[in-house]
């Protein structure tokens, strides 16, 4: 049976294909972004308890009470936004489901979504499964600024959502309050809603993350999504959550509840302790973070490539043109072999390639001895 017309295009994420490769050729795998130490221990200890004191079962469909309550005390404690964890909450197998049911709920055949490139895979699959149409604006490199121009040419009367990563993902970018200021005048303008995925909120070094529900007037337009994999180094659990208006939070869960229900019960409660823990601790993963970054663009900039000095996330995007390279996409699939180092092509996050021809993606959600091994690796580039 052939795969429908509009997902033929997605085929094996390029994930999935380098870290096969770093495993073939024993490489330090520096492409996919998943950390490789666990979160607090309070967090883990949590969740023991929930499987050992039988909470394995279903979770209700909105998700446990005691992670929205937690979820709407982590907006007010750090953001002073209200949210009503009955009625403006929804728990989803990470930001992942968050997005696509959102997407599915959202989207007619021939809406348009305007999204910033390079943008995290499965938004534009899930764009392409609801049938709607991508409307891209592009950040280049080293800045990755918004330019005005080209985003409001994006937006059209078709369109339906707009689709907001930040901090970034794959640049590391933190949108400045000025440009979030210039996509909410465009979407109250436009009368569309705004989906924010804000998943690296607490992964910021030197800047403040700014959610655009605070902004004015965005409230009641804006949806917003997190989750607990990525501040806690939890990203197997897949516990993420959306949030806004109380209409659309509904209607994102009747999609919902036809793609999982409901998952992830005692890592749901784990969750809720992790979000409840002292600001230090938040601080403090953020801080060690802040220096494994710098631990790897150090070493990027010994081995001759320019980088983009990343204000959030866990990735460090650097241009390999001054090796030269002239296909990225090429050159990180022999990486893994001739080197002993993956990495993820920008190029495979762009709908136009040539936007990114020579921008590689380093993920430095490592341990500190994974890093310095890969730093090590990586002085050979220069050779």
């Amino acid at each position: 049976m052939d795969l429908v017309g509009r997902m033929r295009q997605h085929g094996p994420t390029i994930f999935t294909e380098i870290s096969a490769l770093a495993q073939r050729y024993d490489a330090v795998n520096l492409g996919q972004g998943f950390p490789d130490t666990d979160g607090p221990p309070e967090m883990l200890a949590a969740a023991v308890r929930a499987i050992e004191s039988g909470q394995n079962q279903y979770p209700p469909l909105g998700g446990r009470p005691e992670l929205l309550a937690a979820i709407a005390a982590h907006q007010q404690h750090w953001y002073g936004l209200s949210v009503d964890p009955a009625s403006e909450l929804l728990v989803t197998v990470g930001a992942t489901e968050a997005i696509a049911a959102t997407i599915l709920a959202f989207c007619e055949p021939g809406d348009e979504v305007v999204m910033f490139e390079p943008y995290y895979d499965s938004y534009a699959a899930m764009v392409d499964l609801a049938g709607a149409v991508r409307r891209t604006a592009v950040l280049r490199f080293p800045d990755f600024a918004v330019d005005e121009a080209e985003l409001r040419a994006a937006f059209s009367p078709r369109t339906r959502l707009v689709l907001l990563n930040s901090p970034h993902n794959p640049t590391g970018k933190v949108f400045s309050r000025a440009e979030l200021d210039l996509i909410a005048r465009l979407a109250i303008e436009y009368d569309c809603w705004v989906v924010t995925d804000e998943v690296y909120e607490h992964l910021t070094f030197g800047v403040a993350h700014i959610p655009l529900a605070g902004l004015p007037g965005m409230a009641e337009r804006t949806l917003t999504i997190s989750s607990a994999g990525k501040t806690f180094s939890a990203t197997g659990w897949k516990v993420g959550w959306v949030s806004g208006p109380a209409e659309a939070v509904t209607a994102i869960r009747t999609v919902k509840q036809f793609l999982t229900f409901g998952a992830g019960g005692p890592f749901q409660l784990a969750a809720a302790t992790a979000l409840a823990l002292p600001d230090a601790t938040f601080t403090g993963l953020r801080d060690q973070l802040w220096a494994k970054r710098d631990l790897l663009v150090d070493a990027l900039g010994v081995a001759g490539l320019p980088v983009a000095v990343p204000a959030g996330t866990y990735f460090v995007v650097a241009d390999a043109a001054p090796l030269g390279v002239r296909d990225a996409n090429a050159f990180a699939r022999e990486l893994p072999r001739r080197f002993g180092v993956a990495a993820i092509p920008v190029q495979v996050f762009h709908d136009d390639p040539a936007a990114a021809p020579t921008l590689l993606r380093f993920a430095f959600c490592k341990r500190d001895g994974v890093l310095r091994e890969g730093a090590a690796r990586l002085t050979r580039l220069g050779g």
